[in-house]
């Protein structure tokens, strides 16, 4: 089919698509999900909250971090940092915190504060139980020392080239065990497949041995020229039109010209009506791209009231056409942005819906329940994102492109046809988990995230043989037990509130575990089907 052609700004322009998909996918098999749930909202539901409200929110909770502080019981020496906070619509308020000791980052400190309409702490989620505490904030070991150690574990792990560290810091780190002086050494450089490398480094601070190390690149692969024709959000620039959506935020789409550093520059247009749907047009990219940031956006305001990736209404970037035969997209937080590659041969870019649902989902959860991207907690961080992939890719209808559970399946990076990852069974790719195991946190987080996927889509649709959309799935479970589906609205309701009020930078499969089931409890209540349904879909991934 013909892929992307843009024509003309529009506010309408998503309107106009989700409903001329849905005309021509209405009469199609779905499974446990056709029966849409989006008219309920429990009391535990959040409440869409504008820029400005949420903003009075977190004035709030500022001002009042002390006395939140002793309430909790936090010692002298810690102090609250406010970072995000839900409201649900029964009045409980789900407050994010990083946390300091002796005026040093603590990490793993991070936590969430329960706090019901009356203003009594209900409770409080933590990523570290133990006590944050040291002996000294007086580091044996050198800065500069700390940053050699950190260049030189860099370049032994064979992933950055180019190792560059940055001036280390002080943190007390806490994410496992106890609490210690460590110093935090941030590498830069460039990965083997040409993706920008942010190697975190934490070593302890008395004797320079690594303590952990995580990439805050965070990527992911998906479709590209197969939406259609579709509108997307531009304005009126000083000479001709700029592919700058202020409906959404200002989220603008930059043209890298493959370059692999840089912002580069404005896509624009004299005429409104962008690309041809054509790779060798350099505007289809840029329409893709744009696209599915403006189905995402819409996605995450309309099914949870949150309204940008941080929940204060302002948009992020999208820059196309990175490198050169770039197989991958990526998301980068200290730019606020989405950054695509143009595929083998510069002919396929990674730009469709669930790449740019993917990627942007990744700001989501660093800006709240922000799993660290190594272990267990990588692997729920990339699943978060093939999640809410799959749940924008539903929520859009897009007859060109089908929604369905698998990851990657337009862009045939395999050469064979097959998708890059299946959420019924994700061994099928050779390499992800469908089960949990006790070697799962040694696993790559592409392939641990498996174990999440496959929970999702054994809550939203139930284990066994079955077609959905066309497509058939055959779902097993670890130990043979049949699990029914709650549908999958409530599945990715289920998911964000866990996400948003539960999870932690620590959360592992055990966690998540916990946190959905509270999630679900709190939307649905402890007695209910969509909590067993949890229980249920969690035991069917051996998460006990």
């Amino acid at each position: 089919m013909t892929p992307h052609i843009s024509r003309k700004r529009s506010t309408l322009a998503i309107a106009t698509a989700v409903a001329a998909g849905a005309l021509l996918t209405a009469g199609l098999t779905t499974g446990a999900s056709a029966q849409p749930d989006r008219a309920a909202s429990p009391s535990g539901a959040p409440v869409s909250l504008s820029s400005t409200a949420r903003a009075d929110l977190l004035q709030d909770a500022n001002a009042e971090k002390a006395a939140t502080a002793e309430k909790i019981g936090l010692g002298a020496k810690e102090k609250l940092v406010v970072r995000d906070v839900v409201k649900d619509r029964d009045g409980t308020t789900h407050t994010r915190y990083e946390r300091t000791y002796d005026g040093l980052p603590v990490l793993g400190g991070d936590l969430v504060v329960h706090t019901a309409k009356s203003g009594s702490v209900k409770s409080v989620t933590k990523a570290a139980k133990a006590t944050i505490k040291v002996a000294s904030t007086s580091a044996k070991i050198g800065a500069t020392s700390a940053a050699k150690s950190a260049e030189s574990t860099a370049a032994k792990s064979g992933d950055t080239k180019k190792a560059d560290a940055q001036t280390p810091r002080k943190v007390v780190w806490a994410a496992s065990g106890k609490p210690v002086l460590a110093h935090e050494t941030v590498v830069t450089g460039v990965q083997k497949d040409g993706t920008p490398s942010k190697l975190h480094v934490i070593a302890d601070a008395a004797t320079g041995k690594k303590l952990f190390q995580y990439q805050a690149i965070e990527n992911g692969a998906g479709h590209s020229q197969y939406s259609g024709d579709v509108e997307v959000g531009s304005k009126k620039g000083t000479s001709g039109f700029d592919l700058t959506d202020d409906s959404r935020g200002g989220h603008s789409t930059f043209d890298l010209n493959h370059a692999q550093s840089g912002e580069g520059k404005l896509v624009t247009d004299d005429d409104d009506t962008w690309g041809t749907g054509k790779p060798e047009d350099v505007q289809t990219a840029a329409v893709d791209a744009a696209y599915g940031a403006q189905l995402t956006w819409d996605y995450y305001k309309a099914v949870h009231g949150r309204e940008g990736i941080k929940g204060d209404g302002k948009g992020a970037t999208s820059r196309v056409h990175y490198g050169n035969a770039y197989v991958n997209a990526f998301w980068d937080d200290s730019c606020f942005c989405m950054t695509y590659g143009d595929g083998e041969g510069d002919k396929k870019p990674l730009t469709s819906m669930d790449v740019a649902a993917h990627e942007m989902t990744h700001g989501v959860t660093s800006a709240t329940g922000n799993m660290e991207y190594s272990g267990e907690s990588g692997g729920l961080n990339e699943a978060t994102s093939d999640i809410f992939a799959a749940a924008v890719e539903f929520n859009a209808k897009n007859a060109e492109d089908v929604p369905d559970y698998m990851v990657g399946e337009k862009i045939d990076i395999n050469g064979d046809g097959s998708p890059l990852r299946y959420m019924d069974k994700p061994s099928k790719d050779g390499s992800s988990l469908d089960n949990w195991s006790a070697d799962a946190g040694n696993v790559d987080v592409h392939y641990s995230s498996g174990i999440a996927n496959h929970f999702f889509y054994l809550l939203s649709e139930g284990s066994g043989a079955k077609e959905i959309n066309g497509v058939k799935y055959d779902s097993p479970t670890a130990d043979g037990s049949k699990v029914e589906g709650i549908g999958r609205d409530k599945a990715e309701k289920i998911w964000f509130k866990a996400l948003t009020a539960y999870f932690t930078t620590t959360t592992d499969y055990k966690a998540a575990r916990e946190g959905t089931l509270k999630a679900a409890t709190d939307l649905y209540g402890a007695d209910s089907a969509e909590y067993k349904g949890v229980a249920a879909a969690w035991t069917g991934v051996n998460v006990k």
